[in-house]
């Protein structure tokens, strides 16, 4: 039997992570919501025996899903879903997504993502300083979100 938590408990442990009785959600800076998703990205959960069970996502473009045009940098963390028989049967993706205006700059970014994957031969110090390379911080980091929503869902 495993000692890591199930993945029922992901949303809590983020939502936790993320306004541990510090600063309000909103109040936070995108520099400290990288650095609060990617502690809860460390944390290891009961998933199933793959690769590409429990990965860790960064995403970012603009985009019109719900009402207005937003550009949307989106943190995710999707964890593999097995049937009784241990077959896959569908995903749940934890979402900490944060909105801007989509001020010219931003949507000159285009769309992006990058995926790692525990229990592959990646690191994920290597994929967080990686990604800490990219143009898009140093852009977005000018822009303060009008939203920042933690919500999960099924794919």
């Amino acid at each position: 039997m495993s000692r890591r938590p199930p993945i029922e408990q992901a949303q809590e442990r983020l939502r936790h992570e993320l306004s541990p009785g510090q600063q309000p959600l909103a109040e936070l800076d995108l520099d400290e919501v990288w650095l609060r998703f990617v502690r809860f990205g460390s944390q290891r959960f009961d998933t199933a025996n793959a690769p590409d069970a429990d990965g860790l996502l960064c995403q970012y473009g603009t985009h019109t899903f719900e009402g207005p045009p937003a550009f949307t940098l989106d943190f995710a963390r999707q964890f593999e879903v097995n049937d009784a028989s241990g077959e896959h049967d569908h995903y749940i993706q934890l979402h900490c997504e944060l909105r801007y205006e989509p001020a010219p700059q931003l949507r000159a970014l285009g769309h992006f993502e990058s995926w790692f994957f525990h229990d592959t031969d990646d690191e994920l110090d290597r994929w967080v300083d990686g990604l800490g390379l990219h143009e898009f911080w140093t852009i977005v980091r000018n822009f303060h979100p009008t939203e920042i929503r933690v919500y999960q869902e099924q794919v």
